[in-house]
């Protein structure tokens, strides 16, 4: 029998990407999608939400009703999994990325809130809504910011790298996992 894609017989490769090479893969597929589910947790148990989200680097942005469940949750728990990926056509097309991190909900009075917003494709949900596109933005903001990511891209498999791949923001936790990132 013919087969399509002869690389994906057998055990997957281990080889791991260089992290140079892995974050423009990741920021690749970040910048090619703009929905993911977001996974919360809160009194009532989990909650995979779906959102329309944008970023910076590795840190992911969505706008939220203060009064949802998602933001309920994260006002308990800013713990966080965010799942991003690629339309599937067959297991050669297999993209995505969990990231896991922590979530900080940004209201329109705190001081990064600009900041954040300027990463928000705003002006169209403007006019949707039929707001002028002159009022500034005042929603509020969820910002999670990348602890580690599983990135998965089974086309890496053709090279002879393991298409699952790892990434830790290392330099930003101390041995104690501390956390030691930098703010806006």
């Amino acid at each position: 029998m013919p087969v399509t894609n002869p690389w994906l017989e057998g055990p997957a490769p281990t080889k791991r990407l260089d992290r140079e090479v892995l974050e423009e893969r990741i920021l690749n597929l970040l910048s090619s999608q703009n929905m993911c589910v977001l996974a919360t947790i809160g009194n009532e148990g989990p909650l995979a939400t779906p959102v329309r989200y944008f970023h910076l680097d590795f840190t992911i942005i969505f706008t939220a009703d203060p009064r949802s469940p998602k933001i309920r949750n994260l006002g308990t728990d800013p713990r966080v999994s965010v799942g991003v990926f690629a339309p599937l056509v067959g297991q050669a097309s297999s993209r995505g990325a969990q990231i896991f991190g922590h979530a900080r909900i940004i209201g329109a009075t705190e001081d990064d809130h600009e900041y954040f917003w300027q990463a928000v494709r705003w002006q169209s949900d403007h006019v949707e809504r039929s707001r002028p596109i002159s009022e500034p933005p005042s929603e509020t903001l969820g910002v999670v910011t990348a602890d580690r990511i599983v990135y998965t891209e089974h086309w890496l498999r053709r090279d002879g790298f393991a298409p699952r791949q790892f990434w830790r923001r290392e330099e930003f936790l101390d041995g104690f996992g501390a956390d030691h990132r930098p703010t806006p």
